[in-house]
């Protein structure tokens, strides 16, 4: 008898509030590499805000109505997936603490942190993908944004998976790990504390002689990228996901110029 076709996985994919909002392009650029990882891909329609900025904030009973939303959205696929440490530990780490006095929502809650991930990570460590097939002419230089690194052990995946570019070079910054200044809410809250961390953290980028800026944060990247163009640096700068898809075109978020 002839082998019966292989199954592909649901994927849900979770489109971050800043991917929808400032750089949709990594969204097409996940979807691309998830099927081309052989999973079938939905972006469902009903889908919310994870509920972090509330979280972060205090307000726990807004959190949990998001959590619960995201949850009956989500439940049905074999995976979810989404370009974005900080909003994925939010399901897989913040969901089951919100809920877990809820009788009705808690073992949900537990069911879909267990089967939801980062994209990268899920690439590398689920899929067991090691190489993708693209091209990006440049030195790159990767942010180790803090939820993805410390929520969910995100430090080698994007480095693998960087590695199998055609034509990058990836040059490693000093301090790689420590955090940009954007946090959340924490920019918001000590603004003047966060401008002088990014300050730190551009200089490390210059230091590192990289033309290009690359994380899996958008609101890392947004917040390096801002500081980087109001002081005039020519860095391009992309989620890691576009430069795996082949998708990193021009300056990206940052700015350098124009191709």
């Amino acid at each position: 008898m002839p082998n019966a076709p292989a199954i592909r996985p649901r994927v849900g994919l979770f489109a971050t509030c800043l991917m929808n909002l400032f750089r949709p392009n990594v969204g097409f650029a996940a979807v691309q590499l998830l099927e081309d990882a052989g999973c079938d891909v939905d972006v469902p329609s009903a889908q919310t805000c994870c509920g972090q900025p509330g979280y972060n904030s205090g307000d726990y009973d807004a959190a949990r109505t998001l959590a619960r939303q995201m949850i009956a959205v989500f439940e049905s696929y074999d995976y979810v997936v989404g370009p974005s440490g900080s909003c994925m530990a939010t399901l897989r780490a913040d969901y089951p603490r919100l809920l877990a006095d809820d009788q009705d929502w808690s073992a949900r809650a537990r069911a879909l942190a267990d089967k939801s991930h980062e994209l990268l990570s899920f690439l590398t460590d689920v899929r067991g993908v090691t190489h993708v097939k693209a091209c990006y002419p440049g030195c790159a230089t990767y942010h180790d944004a803090c939820s993805g690194l410390r929520s969910l052990n995100i430090k080698t995946q994007p480095r693998l998976l960087l590695g199998s570019v055609d034509g990058l070079k990836l040059a490693e910054m000093e301090d790689t790990e420590v955090c940009c200044g954007f946090g959340g809410t924490f920019c918001v809250k000590y603004p003047e504390i966060s401008g002088r961390m990014v300050e730190d953290k551009i200089a490390r980028i210059l230091s590192s002689g990289a033309d290009t800026l690359l994380g899996g944060d958008l609101g890392c990247l947004l917040h390096m990228a801002g500081k980087l163009r109001r002081d005039g640096h020519p860095i391009k700068v992309f989620h890691t996901a576009e430069v795996l898809a082949g998708m990193a075109d021009g300056a990206g978020l940052g700015g350098g110029t124009e191709t």
